[in-house]
């Protein structure tokens, strides 16, 4: 059976780390309230990404979305008529995200449904408050409506630039989510199916990964050996390679000049693995 960091990068995020350990701290908690996952990390929308692939991977039956950042919503494709109170005066139109919240603890009643909240660092101060109080109650509270969620089917993603209100982030159990790539160990070339020739190169790679800070995925790695086994001639080639296919590499490390002799060093490596004579190309 796949593991939920496989699952994941079948719906585009690939990471070295298991994000596995993290949900099962989430969902295990003996409590009544909402289990919640902070999603933190670099700035970007790699934490949106991973938050999508979660979903998908735990192929939830609903999935509710709402981006604070996101101010005009798309016309509805019916235009009801304008509620009115009890003393017919109009009322205003429910906001998104009141709407969102809303309908997230409906489908908890019945199905397994994971609620995303992005970019919370553009919510008023005030939500946040109504968030933590959402998930140690698992009611939803605007104008004069309860909306009660049940937090066996509910799992709530939080997605902030900024730091969290305290008492939600205490509510919430963190998890890291880097710009770039990482892991504990150097890749071997049993990994990729290569035999003891590819060793050194490997250890070159891993020596250079290391000084830079990163460690590419499989998939990245794979087609790094890719290159280094069908295009790679120049050291220009390689930084070119390093650069295109992992991601997070900062680029003015890269063209260091410590990191660029280390590339320079790894060339008769790579030209002994893949057995070709050092030419001169012409530039195209």
């Amino acid at each position: 059976m796949a593991t939920l960091r496989e699952r994941m990068a079948d719906f585009g995020f690939e990471s070295n780390i298991d994000y596995g350990y993290h949900l099962r701290c989430v969902l295990s908690q003996p409590t009544e309230q909402v289990p919640a996952l902070n999603v933190e990390g670099d700035s970007g929308r790699r934490k949106t990404a991973f938050a999508s692939a979660l979903a998908s991977a735990l192929d939830y039956p609903q999935r509710v979305y709402h981006d604070f950042t996101q101010q005009n919503e798309p016309p509805p494709k019916v235009i009801p008529p304008p509620s009115k109170d009890e003393d017919g005066r109009e009322e205003p139109p429910i906001p998104a995200f009141e709407r969102v919240m809303s309908d997230a603890c409906a489908y908890s009643e019945g199905e397994k449904t994971i609620l995303i909240l992005d970019q919370l660092q553009a919510a008023d101060f005030r939500e946040h408050i109504r968030l933590y109080e959402f998930l140690t109650a698992a009611e939803w509270h605007f104008r004069d409506a309860t909306f009660s969620a049940n937090p066996q089917n509910l799992l709530v993603l939080l997605i902030s630039e900024e730091s969290l209100y305290h008492s939600l982030q205490k509510a919430s159990f963190s998890a890291w989510v880097p710009k770039a790539s990482v892991g504990e160990s150097d890749y071997e070339s049993a990994d990729f199916g290569l035999g003891p020739e590819a060793d050194e190169l490997m250890e070159h790679l891993g020596a250079l990964f290391r000084e830079l800070g990163v460690q590419p995925t499989p998939s990245e790695f794979r087609k790094l050996l890719n290159d280094i086994q069908q295009n790679v001639r120049t050291p220009d080639q390689l930084t070119h390679s390093i650069y295109g296919w992992t991601e997070g590499i900062d680029r003015t490390l890269l063209l260091a000049d410590r990191v660029q002799q280390r590339i320079h060093e790894l060339m008769p490596v790579i030209e002994e693995y893949v057995g070709i004579e050092h030419v001169e190309l012409r530039s195209l």
